[in-house]
């Protein structure tokens, strides 16, 4: 029963350790299902379970939670978890009956989370190739509409209401509300959802809007089309995936030179 005890041990520790998602929406699906348990463990008998009993079924539903998980994300990579092995290796371990050594289990363990890696890097690789080619094209549709105007760096803009305050300089503090999207329109960031405009250093966010918002007046509001390099270029942030072109509503609400920023608050 030692084995079955170790190997019982490693899973677990996997499943809190190497479960992580990579996703947001993995991570709510994660979320909900602990709540959805949690739930249940109240109103089907839960509340009858000795503290013992609890802690045997967080231990199965910890498990149970990390199996689901992986299951998911190698469907997403296009390989099914073959469910026979996985209970046999299961009630192997529970019946200290084990096929393999427990070197030899946490060395299957640890190629299958390489393969799974790799795997997610190769489409990764692949996502990032065809944002650069959809950010390339829809710049070069998008050059030719009236009104759309591209700089010697690649930034397009669109002026939508002109203002007659000054202009920033680099170096200056800007407040701003602003609306970025991607290009098929999914909303990644707004001030205007959080109902408060963004103070920052003109110098200090993405070289598209360093560029950009120098080319503003006070009460004017631009669209702003920026090509990946002038964006994030390879990293990735939040729903913006490598290389992804990026879409911004940006009105200039007010210029604050530079040494005088507590002006604003």
């Amino acid at each position: 029963m030692r084995k079955s005890l170790v190997a019982l041990s490693t899973l677990t520790a996997l499943g809190l350790f190497a479960c992580q998602p990579n996703t947001n929406e993995e991570n709510t699906t994660a979320t909900d299902k602990a709540e959805s348990a949690e739930i249940a463990s109240t109103d089907n008998q839960g509340s009858e379970m000795t503290a013992a009993q609890k802690q045997a079924y967080a231990m199965g539903a910890s498990m149970g939670l990390f199996v689901d998980n992986r299951a998911k994300q190698q469907k997403e990579m296009g390989e099914e978890m073959d469910q026979d092995a996985l209970m046999q290796g299961f009630k192997d371990a529970l019946n200290d009956s084990l096929k393999f050594s427990t070197q030899e289990i946490q060395q299957f363990a640890q190629e299958g989370e390489q393969s799974l890696r790799a795997k997610q890097q190769e489409i990764a690789t692949k996502k990032a190739e065809e944002n650069i080619a959809a950010g390339e094209a829809y710049l070069a549709q998008n050059a030719k509409k009236e009104g759309v105007k591209t700089t010697d760096s690649g930034l397009q803009y669109e002026v939508l209401e002109e203002g007659e305050g000054k202009s920033p300089d680099k170096e200056d503090t800007v407040k701003v509300h602003y609306k970025g999207t991607l290009l098929d329109g999914t909303e990644f960031d707004s001030s205007y959802a959080r109902n408060e405009p963004a103070v920052f250093p003109l110098d200090r966010v993405i070289v598209g809007w360093t560029e950009g918002v120098q080319l503003m007046k006070e009460g004017a509001k631009y669209r702003f089309h920026i090509p990946s390099n002038l964006a994030y270029g390879k990293r990735a942030t939040g729903n913006i995936a490598p290389n992804s072109t990026l879409i911004f509503e940006v009105e200039l609400l007010e210029v604050i030179p530079k040494g005088e920023e507590e002006a604003s608050e």
